[in-house]
């Protein structure tokens, strides 16, 4: 049986996809805007950033098909759980960014959602879409080097 990967003890959720579909060239962290039972959702592991991404719009940044499971104890008052949020950094930031993604091919990717004293916090990749060819070639890598680990670990 595999080994679950190790995270952080304030990582709540990370996208693994993100970094197999697209090269990372930047990160940044950025504050999330959430409602009510959002963040008691988030707290117990409801989170999910598979599919999700960001954009500029009209000077402000949204963060788009992030999914936040309903909180069970909730009332009526629940939350749309793939709802816009809006996300909190610096005019300069944004506009950074927002140059930065003009480019043809750049992304705005969420790559980990996780606290930070007691706040949630988003990392963002400034991120450039891989060919079908570059994923092949980063299977082959991992593989090769998953092999070379496996030798050394049966060597010693």
């Amino acid at each position: 049986m595999a080994k679950k990967k190790k995270t952080s003890p304030g990582t709540l959720a990370v996208n693994r996809k993100a970094r197999h579909d697209f090269n990372i060239e930047s990160t940044i962290e950025a504050g999330i805007v959430l409602k009510g039972t959002e963040i008691k959702s988030i707290r117990r592991g409801s989170a999910n950033l598979k599919d999700s991404y960001a954009q500029v719009k009209k000077g402000e940044i949204w963060l788009q098909n992030m999914h936040i499971a309903p909180y069970e104890e909730g009332n009526q008052f629940n939350h749309d759980p793939r709802r816009s949020r809006k996300l909190l950094l610096h005019q300069r930031e944004i506009n950074k960014i927002g140059e930065q993604t003009r480019e043809v091919g750049y992304s705005i990717v969420p790559l980990k959602l996780y606290l930070k004293r007691g706040n949630c916090k988003v990392l963002l990749g400034i991120a450039r879409g891989k060919k079908k060819y570059d994923k092949r070639q980063a299977l082959k890598e991992k593989a090769m080097k998953r092999d070379v680990d496996r030798a050394l670990k049966a060597r010693y």
